[in-house]
């Protein structure tokens, strides 16, 4: 490379994460971070990778999709994971960390280190010939959102986050659900749950009194455009609205005869497929503001979910982010220009550990390039990959959505596990983590761990 210093764009988890990463590899870094002269409306404080919301890095179990996540980070040797674990308070069966400890941990162990230069400073830029990594977060300020969508040509930047919740195909109750497309116009691509009458007054009931999620002020300033609410009403507000709004509407039972009655229901909720492999389903027309565990409550009353996993929940909030299938590759750097990489919710991916991990991809990955190193795609039956592949994964079905780590997204066994759910994941973890030796020699990390710190089901 013409330039073998790695610029990086934001402090947050994935900013620091990538830093850390290269840096480690003996890669110059220059980390450039806004705060303190300039602040979005969720940060605060000065320190680096500022938890926003809540305190906890969910479940510490590598039976849960972000446990195994954590676990493959850690022994890869994750600074957030370093962190966190070195900060984490008690909170049962999940890792919750001091948020000011980790943030503290954090910035020190970055300004400390050797091969990293700290820039306090706002970039709205790619400096031409520079290899860079840009994690400025879901709320990028509009100058380098700007420049993203306009300079880079990442066309189709979203700046809210409209999306329906989606379940895990194979916790579906199929004894209900059939699959059926509209007056059986081509090939049934949807699964639709059928309702009664008494089925829908009681659904229909507890959805016009259910709990919304409070909003924070610059989603509220967000939502004064109306237009970013054309065609996604939030299926509570659109109930509120009659009795038979939803019926005329998503849950619309006209067409659709359930061949093993030949009968049409009184309501039909339609579930489309989120990927190729039909793993996941999305629910059509829920777009919601309910807060999560309510999600889960009312939504499992809809005849066939009603032990319906929830890989994903419901959300509408402010969120820019990539329409990353087509513009990144697996390695999370730009298909059209190799030279940049993007980390964090910006791809894609939702949640603390899910932004740790695209930083460590992309920061192993952006070292790489400088190096003059093959880049790294980690496989799919690592979280790490499968998280990788999703993002990047032109054969997506339907529109793309952030997506937290689920099991929905790795690449599924071969061969069925009896034992339940719970015996099925502790074979997908030990698949992942029997590859991890292999990787970790690959991505040459340093400190390579061979210990677990976190526990499955079964060890307790």
């Amino acid at each position: 490379m013409s330039n073998n210093v790695l610029h990086i764009y934001g402090a947050g988890l994935a900013g620091c994460e990538a830093a850390w990463q290269a840096a480690q590899r003996g890669v110059s870094v220059k980390l450039y971070e806004m705060k303190p002269h300039k602040y979005t409306p969720a940060h605060h404080s000065q320190g680096f990778a500022e938890l926003v919301c809540s305190n906890s890095l969910r479940s510490d179990r590598v039976t849960n999709a972000v446990g195994l996540l954590k676990e493959e980070l850690y022994r890869l040797d994750s600074l957030i994971m370093e962190a966190a674990y070195a900060t984490r308070v008690p909170a049962g069966s999940a890792l919750a960390v001091d948020r000011d400890l980790f943030s503290e941990y954090i910035t020190r162990k970055i300004r400390e280190h050797k091969n990293i230069e700290v820039i306090e400073k706002e970039v709205d830029r790619v400096e031409d010939g520079v290899v860079t990594v840009i994690a400025t977060g879901p709320l990028t300020s509009q100058p380098m959102a700007d420049y993203i969508q306009n300079t880079l040509g990442c066309t189709g930047l979203h700046f809210f986050d409209a999306a329906a919740p989606i379940v895990d195909a194979s916790t579906l109750n199929m004894d209900i659900v059939y699959a059926a497309s509209r007056y059986d116009k081509g090939d049934a691509d949807y699964l639709n749950c059928p309702m009664n009458r008494d089925q829908y007054d009681a659904f229909y009931n507890e959805l016009i009194s259910a709990k919304e999620a409070e909003l924070k002020e610059f989603d509220k300033e967000s939502q004064k455009d109306l237009k970013v609410f054309e065609g996604c009403m939030p299926v509570e507000v659109m109930a509120k609205r009659g009795y038979d709004t939803l019926r005329y509407g998503p849950l619309k039972p006209v067409g659709l005869v359930d061949k093993r009655t030949g009968e049409e229901s009184y309501a039909v909720v339609q579930l489309r497929r989120e990927n190729a492999e039909g793993t996941m389903y999305n629910l059509v027309g829920f777009q919601t503001h309910l807060t999560f565990p309510e999600q889960k409550r009312v939504f499992s009353m809809i005849p066939g979910l009603e032990n319906a996993e929830f890989l994903r929940y419901g959300v509408m909030h402010r969120n820019t982010y990539l329409n990353s299938p087509g513009l990144l590759g697996a390695n999370y750097a730009m298909l059209s220009n190799p030279d940049i990489f993007f980390a964090g919710q910006m791809t894609g991916v939702e949640g603390y550990i899910e932004s740790a991990g695209s930083g460590f991809v992309a920061g192993v990955n952006a070292a790489r390039r400088i190096l003059g190193q093959e880049q790294v795609i980690f496989p799919s039956t690592m979280m790490l990959g499968a998280m990788a592949k999703y993002i990047s994964d032109g054969n997506m079905s339907g529109n793309f959505v952030p997506m937290n780590a689920n099991f929905g997204i790795i690449e599924p066994l071969s061969r069925k596990i009896k034992g339940g759910k719970v015996a099925k994941y502790e074979v997908v973890a030990q698949r992942s983590l029997d590859t991890l030796p292999a990787y970790g020699e690959m991505i040459g990390a340093q400190n390579y761990k061979k210990s677990t710190v976190v526990q499955s089901d079964s060890e307790e």
